[in-house]
């Protein structure tokens, strides 16, 4: 919903995307794929900046750009950010990354598919290719939740494509996060006999209680994280802890925290340093614990001298897209040298 009328509205254009690399999943997701691109209004892209948003669990990045009740989709904000002076004109794309098992982390996965790949090779060099936006040194990530945790993510392994990122309440300090739901999920395999069936059923419909949700997101990441190899296995899915005890696997949770940011940040500070800008926030009562994540690794970056930005913010982990309006200049300014 329009906030301001008297803004003029940039332009959505929406491509169909067949990758090349994206078919390698054990998914049966598809390798064709929606990008809504967005230019400013009075601009083809042509040398801008280009961001990139990637979205939270559950959804896909042209979600970002539906109607929205009571408040601005993201293209909307863009115009009036831009319209007021806020925000230097950018390109932003909202890639369709979304999986069979809920969602992305947006690493590679056997199991889930070469996310980061794609995101950093075929996505990227379609986007600029026809909108001569983005390229060395200008392009930015950013998202909330599963989306702030790629963002933190990409800083780390792939700070050749991006040179600047911001994280909103990122997956992290996984022993917080994802260890509370394994009870939850043991529960409802033994309900529905296996996760093959639970699954299927969920897919069945017509429809899925809310907490199921919580359950799909425990076995996407089961498979994002540490997938088992044997392709007889549904959808690559081990859990890493015992299915009658519920006590943690050794072997199968350090699989699982090798792709902890907190644990991650220590063996990619270079990386990190090299980033033209970095954002990190945090509601301070987020109810899925990701605040005490946050705070485990501004600390340990301020101990290594890594510059970036750190904010807590008086809100929970639900609709903070308001928070979009400070972290989106300061990438765009970020990357124009600012």
């Amino acid at each position: 919903m329009r906030a301001r009328l008297d803004i003029p509205a940039g332009t959505l254009h929406r491509i169909s995307h067949r990758s090349e690399i994206l078919g390698q999943n054990r998914l049966g997701d598809t390798a064709t794929r929606e990008i809504v691109v967005y230019t400013p209004h009075g601009h083809d892209g042509a040398d801008l900046p280009l961001l990139v948003d990637i979205v939270g669990f559950t959804a896909g990045g042209p979600a970002h750009t539906n109607w929205k009740n009571f408040g601005e989709n993201v293209p909307e904000r863009l115009d009036r950010l831009i319209h007021d002076g806020d925000l230097p004109p950018v390109v932003v794309a909202f890639p369709d990354c979304f999986t069979r098992l809920g969602g992305n982390q947006y690493i590679d996965s056997l199991v889930m598919g070469p996310w980061a790949t794609w995101l950093t090779t075929e996505m990227l060099e379609d986007i600029e290719g026809r909108f001569g936006c983005g390229g060395a040194g200008m392009r930015g990530i950013f998202g909330k939740s599963s989306g702030g945790y790629g963002s933190i993510v990409h800083a780390m392994k792939h700070p050749d494509v991006w040179s600047a990122a911001a994280c909103h309440s990122g997956d992290m300090a996984f022993e917080l996060c994802y260890l509370p739901e394994m009870a939850s999920a043991l529960r409802v395999i033994a309900k529905a006999g296996s996760i093959e069936a639970f699954v299927t059923d969920f897919e069945k419909g017509p429809k899925y209680p809310g907490n199921s949700l919580h359950d799909l997101m425990t076995f996407a990441m089961a498979a994002t994280y540490d997938p088992d190899p044997d392709p007889e296995v549904f959808c690559g899915i081990r859990l890493p802890v015992d299915l009658e005890t519920c006590e943690v696997i050794e072997e199968r949770w350090a699989a699982w925290l090798r792709w902890d940011p907190v644990e991650m940040v220590d063996d990619h500070i270079a990386p990190l340093k090299s980033m033209k800008g970095l954002w990190i926030d945090c509601g301070y009562v987020d109810q899925y614990n990701l605040v005490y994540g946050a705070r485990r690794l501004q600390r340990k970056l301020v101990a290594a001298g890594v510059e970036h930005v750190y904010q807590e913010f008086n809100d929970n982990h639900s609709s903070i897209d308001y928070r979009l309006d400070e972290s989106l200049p300061f990438l765009a300014n970020k990357l124009l040298g600012k």
